[in-house]
């Protein structure tokens, strides 16, 4: 079945196209029988033996084993492991409501923060910005949020987001915008210098040196989305010339 979806690889596919293990009718007893282990991310989902795309997209590969489908999908559906930009909405005794936005609220445990303990709480304001990754993210139980990795430490999670702006794209671009030396990434850095948040969500929160620069930033990358690269190209020298 990988081998058949490394084939795809690059193309359009439709919900519900299908790739199915392919059985053999002889063992050997000679050879070490390998599974096929398929990792699926967004846009693809185990159905028994077979791997059923649900949305439209091209196909994406990364090694060794993970497969999604890249779309510009704008609504959310969270998924295990991904980190997210959510705003607290309620303090509901030890847990807190965040949006995410999805079809559903994720709940926040003041426990899920690097150091805190019963006495030791965080200090977690509704309206605060928190990066976190979803532990539970599954279509029968509430989507749960951690801010600390699986050794316990906050490495980059938790509250943020004083003096920056927070705005909404497509899942594509931020997917494009995390991808290893991302031309619009290095373009903006060598323009304004700024800190740059991505949620897989589809928020990006930005700072830059001055409110006007930090508007400057968030037009760009909300232009860049449907342009090409000597497109881009023009419009970040244009801004840098100051035409614009």
């Amino acid at each position: 079945m990988e081998s058949s979806l490394k084939n795809k690889v690059g193309e359009v596919l439709l919900p519900g196209d299908v790739f199915t293990f392919i059985k053999t009718e002889t063992i050997s007893l000679s050879d070490a029988v390998k599974t096929e282990r398929i990792t699926c991310g967004p846009g693809l989902r185990r159905d028994g033996d077979d791997v059923v795309a649900c949305k439209s997209g091209v196909l994406r590969h990364k090694q060794p084993h993970l497969y999604w489908l890249d779309s510009q999908q704008r609504r959310y559906v969270p998924a295990k492991g991904e980190s997210v930009i959510g705003i607290v909405t309620t303090k509901s005794g030890d847990v807190f409501k965040v949006d995410v936005g999805g079809s559903e609220q994720a709940s926040l445990s003041y426990l899920a923060f690097e150091g805190a303990t019963k006495r030791n709480r965080p200090n977690v304001q509704v309206g605060d910005l928190v990066y976190a990754q979803f532990l539970i993210a599954n279509k029968d139980m509430e989507p749960e949020l951690v801010c600390i990795d699986s050794s316990g430490r906050a490495n980059g999670l938790g509250v943020f987001g004083a003096g920056g702006l927070l705005f909404k794209v497509s899942l594509g671009l931020v997917r494009r915008l995390l991808a290893p030396q991302n031309e619009i990434v290095k373009d903006l850095e060598k323009l304004y210098p700024c800190e740059l948040v991505l949620g897989l969500n589809g928020r990006l929160w930005v700072k830059a040196a001055t409110v006007q620069k930090t508007l400057i930033v968030a037009n760009l990358l909300e232009s860049s989305e449907n342009m090409t690269a000597q497109q881009r190209r023009t419009l970040f020298k244009r801004v840098a010339d100051g035409n614009l």
